[in-house]
């Protein structure tokens, strides 16, 4: 292993927290400066109870991930790179365009999963704690049952792997990523020439906002996280919801307002027949 594999092994999970605690505060502080919408399950007890029961579940999967999964994403990319596994190595490509290419690779792999788990019944069944969530702003970008965790982690290890992709590339990936959730899933009201010209890039707030509807044809678009190219190219881009973007209904009409507020009941969803 060399020094640069050591650092980057080491320093990833302060890298990830230092951008995540930065991310987060950010974005919590304009989401209520600058609210999208404004609505019970998003202010006063219910969001208290929605941001308690968001955050504990991250937590519990984030400890789940780090037992199963010590070295997380950078440590499969170190483990691959000091062995010369993958294609990118296979083929000599330099660092920097292995790095982009690795990026923009990882960022597929992720939409393409986040399809799967929507049409597959069984992943669904995990999927649906996300979705479940009454209300949408940042602490949903948390929201994802441990077993997703586990199972995107175990995905995302296999294309590192395919791919001998950079260490630094997953580093930067895996921040970007978390941090980009986080933005598409706040809160928050971005100036419309500005949401227009971002969403030809990155996904926006209201672009996934439209994937949190309670509307099925609208669930079923817009998967994308970080960039917004995947769902122009497949055909599942829907650029506004029907009810329009003040009027969106967001959740699961099955569980109600008030169920998916219980971290006991999010945990164990999966396992529910309904």
């Amino acid at each position: 292993m060399t020094d640069e594999q050591l650092f980057f092994g080491v320093a990833e999970p302060l890298w990830r927290l230092a951008a995540f605690t930065a991310a987060f505060a950010a974005l919590a502080v304009l989401e209520l400066s600058h609210p999208r919408l404004e609505r019970p399950e998003l202010a006063r007890m219910l969001k208290s109870r929605r941001w308690a029961t968001n955050l504990a579940i991250f937590v519990a999967s984030s400890v789940l991930l780090r037992i199963a999964f010590p070295a997380a994403a950078v440590g499969v990319a170190i483990w691959a790179e000091a062995r010369g596994i993958g294609i990118l190595p296979a083929f000599a490509v330099t660092p920097l365009l292995g790095g982009i290419i690795a990026f923009v690779a990882l960022d597929f792999a992720v939409w393409l999963e986040h399809v799967v788990f929507h049409k597959v019944p069984l992943l669904w069944r995990v999927h649906r704690v996300h979705h479940s969530d009454p209300g949408v702003d940042v602490t949903t970008a948390l929201r994802f049952h441990p077993l997703e965790i586990l199972l995107s982690m175990i995905w995302k290890g296999l294309v590192i792997i395919l791919l001998g992709a950079p260490a630094l590339a997953v580093l930067i990936f895996e921040i970007v990523l978390n941090a980009c959730a986080m933005f598409n899933h706040a809160n928050l009201r971005l100036p419309g020439k500005a949401d227009r010209f971002l969403r030809w890039v990155i996904v926006t707030p209201d672009m996934h906002r439209i994937h949190h509807s309670v509307e099925r044809g609208e669930t079923d678009s817009n998967y994308g996280f970080n960039l917004s190219i995947w769902d122009r190219l497949f055909a599942t881009y829907v650029a506004h919801p029907a009810s329009g973007e003040d009027g969106i209904e967001t959740g699961l009409k099955a569980y109600g307002r008030v169920d998916p507020t219980k971290l006991v009941w999010s945990l164990i969803l999966p396992f529910r027949r309904k």
